[in-house]
C-alpha cells in the first residue's frame, strides 16, 4: 500500500517573487500554477518557476512547515532555496506535466 505524500513548496517569479504552498499532489499542482489555473497570489505575480520542494508522509507537519517557511525572512528562505537549488533553476522543468 503506498502512503500519502505531501509537499511544502515555493513558486517563484521571473522577478524574484516568492510563493509557499502545500499539496498531496506537487506536479497537478505546479502545472495549475504555471498556466494560471489558480486564481489569487500565484497567477498575479506570475510565480510560475518550482524552485524548491520539501516532502513529508504527515500533512499536520506539511501544514505545520508551510505557517512555518511563510514566517521566516526573505534571507532566511533564501538559504534554504540556495541549499537546494542554488541556482534557482525550475525544479519542474522536465516534468511532463498532465
Amino acid at each position: 500500500m503506498r502512503t500519502k505524500q505531501y509537499f511544502v513548496y515555493m513558486m517563484a517569479s521571473d522577478s524574484g517573487v516568492l510563493y509557499i504552498g502545500v499539496t498531496d499532489n506537487l506536479v497537478k499542482r505546479v502545472y495549475q500554477h504555471k498556466n494560471n489555473l489558480i486564481e489569487g497570489f500565484t497567477k498575479k505575480y506570475k510565480c510560475h518557476k518550482l524552485i524548491f520542494f520539501e516532502e513529508t508522509p504527515d500533512v499536520i507537519s506539511a501544514i505545520s512547515r508551510e505557517k512555518q517557511l511563510k514566517r521566516w525572512r526573505r534571507e532566511k528562505k533564501e538559504f534554504l532555496i540556495n541549499r537546494m537549488n542554488p541556482k534557482w533553476e525550475d525544479l519542474s522543468i522536465k516534468w511532463e506535466l498532465i
